[in-house]
């Protein structure tokens, strides 16, 4: 079948959930992806963040395939290698302490809420503890995830959802502060929010976060799941700061295309939270699962791509920056590393389908923002060819200002 009789199919048999660009992806190869009819993309969207090192990677793919070959699953009633390699292997890079393996971003969200719930609840064996998350935040779709999500449209229709969250504006500490209350179990943020548009945390204001936790025994958890696995120039965002979680969640990258995510916990967080019967998933941490996990970590570090992050990252930097400048219908680029927004004064759609339809992969992050999240793997010559692009978008109605 064609592109067009593959998308009328699925038309009929997919639930409606995605308003999906008009193209059926068939396979990838270093930073470009191509259609089932063989035309050419540049991608920058990465599967939304998901594919750090780029797609088609011999070592990865052979990884994968040698651990499919010996064992794909088991249960969680059993070790087994992968998942003690990759746990062990992610402690290090992150700093924490214990890892729960997950099958996705917002599983890790709805473990962490579980796990602050329960470490409040040994506390003092109350149920009415609250949660304080940040407006314009978002951490999934399940139902706990939603509770925290902090946008009104994503949770409206499925209420009532989990109880006794509280919202508070993102880089305001007084905001934070009036929101706390002697119920107050843990503050969970985004270190760069995302969905919201790609807006990093001040410095102060994380410095602030973290002291009134410490202060009043509240835990800090920070969502990294978009903004995690050396995006910003640092294996976590939060590293940027000087400060640490209590919990984290991260996923997307950490697979760079199979489904798995991680919660991770201080030693004094798993010591008085949860325990055995708590929680659960039947595929969380199976061995292709963590043989992906540890795969993507080695290569990581072989290929030292969070230095090549921190390298070409400020030309990204000054490639939107002039973009911006030469245009007046974009109003601010803003983001971190290579996590990188261009604010525009008008709807992007029509921009991005522009893009689409050149050869270039770009997402949003709201009705007027461009989103910028490729395969970290990127180069400056890749920047080049996505700007010359993205630019002879723009024009057509928005011209220069020169």
């Amino acid at each position: 079948m064609d592109g067009k009789a593959y998308i009328e199919q699925a038309e009929r048999d997919l639930l409606h959930t995605y308003n999906r660009y008009q193209i059926v992806l068939d396979r990838g190869e270093g930073m470009h992806l191509y259609d089932c009819e063989g035309k050419k993309y540049l991608d920058f969207c990465a599967g939304i963040a998901v594919f750090a090192l780029g797609y088609h990677d011999e070592e990865y793919n052979t990884a994968l395939k040698e651990q499919i070959d010996k064992l794909i699953h088991t249960s969680n009633y059993y070790y087994n290698v992968p998942a003690i390699e990759s746990a062990r292997k992610l402690k290090a890079v992150s700093g924490m302490d214990r890892v729960f393996f997950t099958n996705s971003g917002a599983e890790s969200n709805e473990g962490a809420i579980k796990a602050a719930r329960k470490y409040a609840y040994r506390k003092d064996g109350r149920t009415d503890h609250e949660i304080i998350a940040m407006n314009h935040s978002f951490h999934g779709r399940t139902m706990g995830a939603l509770a925290v999500t902090g946008n009104a449209h994503y949770r409206e229709a499925f209420e009532p959802l989990i109880g006794n969250v509280r919202f508070a504006d993102f880089n305001d500490f007084d905001s934070v502060l009036s929101c706390v209350t002697d119920r107050t179990c843990a503050i969970l943020l985004e270190p760069v929010q995302g969905e919201g548009g790609l807006v990093p945390a001040r410095p102060d204001f994380l410095r602030k976060v973290e002291a009134l936790c410490h202060e009043r025994d509240i835990l800090l958890i920070f969502d990294e799941v978009q903004c995690g696995m050396g995006r910003t120039g640092a294996m976590y965002a939060w590293q940027h700061y000087g400060v640490k979680p209590d919990i984290m969640t991260t996923a997307k990258a950490l697979g760079c295309g199979v489904p798995v995510g991680a919660f991770l916990m201080t030693e004094r967080v798993a010591g008085g939270s949860l325990e055995a019967g708590d929680h659960g998933t039947t595929y969380g941490g199976n061995p292709l699962a963590c043989t992906a996990v540890e795969k993507v970590l080695d290569l990581f570090e072989k290929r030292h791509i969070i230095e090549h992050v921190r390298e070409v990252a400020p030309y990204l930097e000054q490639r939107l920056e002039e973009l911006k400048d030469r245009h007046g219908c974009i109003k601010e680029r803003r983001g971190m590393g290579l996590m990188q927004g261009l604010v525009f004064d008008r709807p992007v759609r029509e921009i991005l389908d522009a893009a689409l339809e050149r050869g270039l992969i770009l997402i949003n992050a709201g009705p007027d923002i461009i989103r910028f999240v490729p395969p970290l793997i990127v180069t400056r010559d890749h920047i080049d060819e996505m700007i010359s692009i993205l630019e002879s978008c723009v024009e057509t109605d928005c011209p220069r200002l020169d």
